[in-house]
């Protein structure tokens, strides 16, 4: 028996299958961040036939300040909720679950998009931008926290199947998380319990917010792959700190190399952090990175390396690539 083809049954989620569409940015909204058409028939063409069990949207704002580009979708306003409706309602209709991913890009954005100084965890130069970034206060950090709890209120109230918290590529909360970006001496840094106290403050607030029925998702930047970086022992500690704050399902990915391993070619790029995560926590662990082929899903679920495999490139580049591969399976 195919284990890609087996449902996932938790006490809040039914997956059909074990399939996951990781969010992939598509920069289809309009400049203010509303939903057009365009991201509509997006979501339609890769969820026909409910082959994807998961389907995860693109990572939207939680906040003007946490924007990450031009042409983002935005989950930061009231008024966004009523368009966001009818994404919910068409990938659901196609047979597939549906998440929204929400984010703040933190010290990874630019002023020209945010029409303010880009904030992070220290006052550092951002190694991707280069700019140097204002450091968050508690006060700050308190607006954040609120921020996304806001933000995932409004995800409920869209009709999604569940809420994906963003900690990985080297955004806000995955800045606060490594050691790489996060030089605070108070309580928000140092130590790894120190650096995902914004983690467990946030998924805290957001579970308030959707009531304790609503599927919360984390996505984790685990390792860094760079010199005093995250390291597998930090992914450890903070994969059982957030299963003990409610977090339903952890959704693995990279930090600040982003979602590549250095020198790693195997499809299922994070599976080595996977296997490991998997023999500390009960929650189910997706993995992603590189997937392309059926065969290699089918192997990385018999092996216990993840619970759910998300394929990105594979079915961003053929839409029939889920039909395929699950026919394939039969």
């Amino acid at each position: 028996m195919s284990k890609l083809l087996n449902s996932l049954n938790t006490s809040k989620f039914n997956l059909p299958n074990r399939l996951v569409m990781p969010p992939m940015a598509t920069s289809k909204a309009g400049v203010t961040g509303e939903l057009t058409e365009d991201i509509i028939k997006y979501y339609d063409e890769k969820s026909k036939g409910g082959y994807i069990g998961l389907i995860i949207i693109e990572h939207s704002y939680v906040s003007k300040e946490g924007k990450a580009n031009h042409n983002q979708l935005s989950i930061s306003r009231d008024n966004d909720v009523e368009a966001l409706k009818a994404l919910a309602k068409t990938i659901q209709n196609n047979g597939s679950k549906a998440v929204m991913q929400i984010n703040h890009a933190g010290g990874s954005t630019k002023e020209e998009v945010t029409g303010s100084l880009p904030e992070a965890p220290s006052a550092i130069e951002n190694p991707y931008t280069k700019i140097v970034t204002k450091e968050l206060s508690k006060e700050d950090i308190k607006k954040v926290i609120k921020d996304f709890a806001e933000a995932a209120r409004r995800v409920k109230e869209a009709g999604f199947d569940a809420v994906e918290i963003h900690s990985a590529h080297g955004y806000l909360l995955n800045q606060f998380y490594s050691p790489i970006f996060n030089k605070r001496t108070d309580e928000y840094g140092g130590d790894i319990l120190n650096r995902i106290r914004i983690h467990l403050e946030v998924i805290k607030a957001v579970k308030k917010a959707v009531g304790d029925d609503f599927p919360i998702l984390l996505r984790l930047g685990a390792l860094d792959y760079e010199e005093g970086g995250a390291t597998l022992e930090d992914a450890k500690i903070a994969a059982k700190e957030f299963e003990k704050a409610g977090v339903d399902i952890l959704d693995i990915s990279g930090g600040y190399n982003r979602f590549m391993v250095p020198g790693f070619t195997e499809q299922g790029y994070f599976y080595p952090v996977t296997a490991e995560l998997k023999k500390v926590v009960k929650i189910p662990i997706i993995l992603t990175g590189g997937v392309v082929d059926a065969n290699a899903a089918e192997q990385l679920l018999a092996d216990e390396k993840a619970d759910l495999i998300g394929v990105g490139r594979a079915i961003l580049k053929d839409s029939d690539w889920a039909k395929k591969a699950i026919e394939s399976l039969k």
